[in-house]
């Protein structure tokens, strides 16, 4: 996962986009509040699409994979 990083002397180790300060965490809420991935990119410009993608692709994965694993939503 080399487009998030998590160090503890950013933002306390909050886990952001790689190569800048905004928390993974701002993607997820903007998209809850029914927020466009273009006006997200807008209000942060240092994060990439490519970033974006990469970051729903890894939540898809993980759930796909927790569901799978837990039988959560049965």
């Amino acid at each position: 996962m080399t487009h998030i990083k998590s160090d503890k002397k950013t933002l306390n180790g909050i886990s952001v986009f790689q190569n800048t300060r905004v928390p993974i965490q701002n993607l997820f809420d903007y998209l809850v509040e029914g927020e466009t991935i273009t006006h997200f990119l807008e209000d942060f410009p240092t994060v990439t699409l490519q970033q974006v993608k990469q970051t729903l692709k890894n939540a898809e994965l993980a759930l796909i994979h927790h569901v799978q694993d837990e039988d959560v939503f049965a």
